[in-house]
């Protein structure tokens, strides 16, 4: 029966995966109710905390974008990218990862992208190199950020068994960088020079092709906002807030001495409130003074494009994890006993399963949330959950994902593609290296400092 379970479940996702958007959370919702009226399966709890982490979070990054801070963060990024453009390999994927680490969601790519491909063609450097390992960085940027929805999602599950949130930092961060060098270097003279590229060779014989490549390109100059730099002051507050409230949890405010006491959603038995909780605080208190001192509205934070990407994030997140949950509660027994002598024997194994899931979800912090809570009642460590976190981005392999769709729009001279067969494509190898050495690095690094 449960093989029957899992290929339900399996379509479902499936089916949600290639519908995008909330697609995967609709599907999800479906699959649940097949769970519930066909095999009897009791509702999990949804991943409330999750979802409202999300909407939190993205809320105040399209708060930063409606102020300006978006265009102020990419008019500072393409002064670094055009200020070396014979390193664009290097540093293309290196802001494009700090950006995203600092700004918890890699929907801020979408606007260094292009700038990244047209310095690269300026200095008739192969594209898809920069653009590959860019397209992966922002995806490893998602589990270093201390205010990313799958970092606080591996908060959530881990934090009972002792590990902060400077705990995760002080491995993620470390880890996935080396893991975007080793794919920087990786990519580094990848694929064929532009002058001896067929494809792009091909195209330059078309004369109007030839003088939009050639033409003398101004930069776009930015008119910031007014309210565009006090917009990122604010932003970074809240991010610096969050890692500290998160390292040291001594800081967060408690009630256990409170007369008439009682643990709830935002507050623990021991009286402390939780850090999840304390991130949506956190993030909609920034969203406020954003509005509030910003020279900005709250209906036009609601018009940002970050905003509507908030809502289908949650509701994919809902929907597939749910689902997911419900599935790994009704046969916990038949999967502890079926994996736990595998796991203990051969741990790797999690994160090749942390790493297939990302692939079907496109989210690391469905994945996470989904799997980790299995992997810390298999009993396998804290320190080793938080080493292979890196895993969980494994949303890469099928080329459905914005982000390399559109890194392939903007590279105009077609090196970054999708091959003919599919899983051929620009972001495999590098993506496929960039997450093998971070786990590596992670694992090391959880071995030596947790």
């Amino acid at each position: 029966m449960i093989f029957l379970q899992l290929a339900i479940l399996l379509v479902f996702i499936f089916l949600g995966a290639r519908m995008s958007g909330i697609g995967l959370g609709v599907m999800g919702m479906l699959g649940l109710l097949v769970f519930l009226f066909v095999f009897g399966m009791q509702p999990a709890d949804p991943p409330i905390e999750v979802m409202l982490i999300i909407m939190s979070v993205v809320t105040a990054a399209a708060a930063l974008q409606a102020a300006g801070g978006m265009d102020y963060l990419v008019d500072v990024a393409g002064k670094i990218l055009r200020s070396k453009p014979q390193q664009i390999t290097f540093l293309g994927p290196i802001v494009t990862y700090f950006f995203t680490l600092f700004a918890g969601t890699a929907h801020i790519s979408y606007s260094i992208l292009p700038i990244i491909a047209e310095v690269a063609i300026k200095a008739r450097i192969r594209p898809e190199r920069a653009l590959s390992m860019s397209v992966t960085a922002a995806h490893m940027g998602i589990t270093s950020s201390p205010v990313s929805a799958a970092s606080a999602a591996l908060l959530t599950v881990l934090a009972a068994s002792g590990v902060k949130l400077a705990d995760i930092l002080m491995i993620c961060i470390p880890s996935t960088l080396i893991g975007v060098i080793v794919g920087i270097l990786f990519v580094l003279k990848r694929g064929k020079e532009l002058s001896n590229d067929p494809e792009f060779l091909e195209r330059m014989k078309d004369p109007e092709f030839a003088r939009k490549l050639e033409g003398d390109q101004q930069e776009a100059k930015i008119t910031l906002k007014p309210g565009a730099i006090k917009s990122v002051i604010i932003f970074a507050a809240a991010v610096l807030a969050v890692v500290l409230l998160g390292s040291f949890p001594a800081l967060l405010p408690g009630f256990s001495e409170v007369a008439g006491f009682q643990p709830g959603f935002a507050v623990n038995a021991a009286g402390q409130v939780q850090m999840p909780s304390m991130i949506m605080m956190i993030m909609l208190g920034a969203t406020g003074l954003i509005i509030l001192f910003a020279n900005t509205t709250a209906s036009q934070v609601t018009k940002a494009s970050l905003f509507s990407s908030a809502g289908q994030a949650t509701i994919a997140v809902f929907g597939v994890v749910w689902m997911s949950g419900t599935f790994m509660e009704h046969n916990y027994e038949a999967i502890k006993t079926t994996l736990g002598d595998i796991v203990t024997n051969y741990p790797w194994l999690f994160a090749l399963a942390l790493f297939t899931l990302s692939i079907l979800l496109f989210s690391q912090a469905a994945t996470t949330k989904a799997l980790m809570p299995l992997g810390l009642s298999l009993g396998m460590a804290p320190a080793y959950l938080v080493g292979i976190f890196p895993a969980v981005n494994g949303h890469f392999f099928v080329p459905g994902y914005p982000t390399l769709l559109a890194a392939i729009q903007f590279d105009r001279t077609g090196t970054t593609k999708i091959g003919k067969y599919v899983l051929n494509h620009s972001f495999m190898l590098p993506g496929i290296v960039t997450t093998l050495a971070s786990v590596i690095a992670g694992l090391i690094l959880q071995s030596i400092l947790l």
